[in-house]
């Protein structure tokens, strides 16, 4: 290739494809189901994720999913809550794994993986670090652990820094941030009614405050016996060798070759996510297209006020209901010419030792 002049120009590397796994607080069923509705794709890595999840989950008394999220009459947020210990759950694992899937089949293949939060679990999965049984098991193991972890999660529209002050501010003894999602954005976690004070106080300094719709505390130091009952819950899966990078947000990067990647989401009970830094990391280096495995938008906002500038694009499949599904490549301008492999030592990891 030339330009005008006749010098020879390199071609374009194509972008650097991320796909982002979202945690428990951002997930809604109808984007999941609009979407298999709209997209044979998306239905049928629905159908196939969903049957894998079903045979799992039903040996912890959670109702197939799969069946009633492709029926005519999907069951809302709210039924998946008050049903069975562990629905909800493995309804989140399942619908990342499933857009992960969709993703992959229209030739949107992910170079790395960024997880937040119980993320993870999906990511590991999607990494074929865990296959989808032992995925669900542990969604579902995990689920009954949350149980004990009483308290709650506040989001908060102020960065790290304000967060603190604002723990300061209301005199709590036990709130903690809990996950950094990007400059403008944190949020904390405590008993219930030490974030009554938090969103008090915040709401006198003008500060958005929103109570996250989950009934249970993570990232929180205190939980350093739930955290030992979730990694012995884990200990007879067996852990493979990854194929795909995933970067975690409570490990603070990629997870490596002797890293125990069961020990990593036991993490993340009492570690806190911290998105910034191990976002850029695996972003880099530009140009790079990122796109949310989950059916919220919460991340890919997070992504966008986190790596600003042209050379990156970050998009909700599930959300944005224009989406591209048969041409994801028109997103980035960047042409999608061939990039080096992920080096062996970044992407070998999680195998049982």
């Amino acid at each position: 290739m030339s330009d005008t002049s006749g010098r020879a120009v390199p071609p374009l590397a194509r972008p650097l494809v991320v796909h982002l796994f979202p945690g428990q607080g951002d997930f809604a069923v109808s984007p999941l189901v609009r979407a298999a509705r709209a997209h044979p794709v998306v239905r049928t890595a629905v159908a196939e994720v969903f049957e894998q999840v079903d045979e799992a989950s039903g040996a912890y008394g959670i109702p197939a999913l799969g069946p009633a999220l492709l029926g005519a009459a999907p069951p809302s947020g709210r039924d998946l809550a008050e049903a069975a210990v562990g629905t909800p759950q493995a309804a989140l694992f399942g619908a990342s794994v499933a857009v992960h899937r969709a993703l992959c089949a229209v030739g949107a293949a992910p170079d790395r993986l960024v997880a937040v939060s119980f993320g993870e679990i999906a990511a590991l999965t999607a990494a074929g670090v865990f296959d989808i049984g032992d995925g669900t098991r542990i969604a579902c193991r995990l689920a009954r652990i949350l149980t004990r972890c009483t308290g709650g999660m506040t989001l908060l529209a102020a960065g790290e820094a304000a967060a603190g002050r604002l723990i300061a501010g209301a005199g709590t003894a036990e709130v903690v941030v809990a996950c950094v999602n990007d400059p403008g954005e944190t949020v904390v976690s405590g008993p219930l009614d030490e974030l009554v004070r938090i969103e008090k106080q915040a709401a006198a300094q003008d500060i958005e405050a929103a109570r996250l719709r989950l009934p249970f505390l993570t990232h929180h130091p205190s939980l350093t016996l739930p955290a030992q009952a979730f990694r012995d819950a884990m200990g007879a899966l067996r852990a493979r060798p990854g194929h795909t990078p995933v970067h975690s947000a409570v490990h603070g990067g990629a997870y490596g070759k002797g890293d125990d990647v069961r020990h990593g989401l036991a993490d993340c009970l009492i570690r806190p996510v911290r998105l910034p830094r191990v976002l850029s990391q695996a972003a880099a280096p530009p140009p790079a297209l990122l796109l949310e495995a989950g059916t919220g938008h919460a991340l890919t906002r997070n992504a966008r006020r986190i790596l600003t500038g042209r050379q990156y694009a970050a998009h909700s499949p599930l959300s944005d209901i224009d989406f591209p599904w048969q041409r994801p490549h028109v997103l980035h301008p960047a042409t999608r010419q061939g990039r080096p492999p992920a080096p062996a030592s970044e992407a070998t990891y999680g195998a049982s030792r």
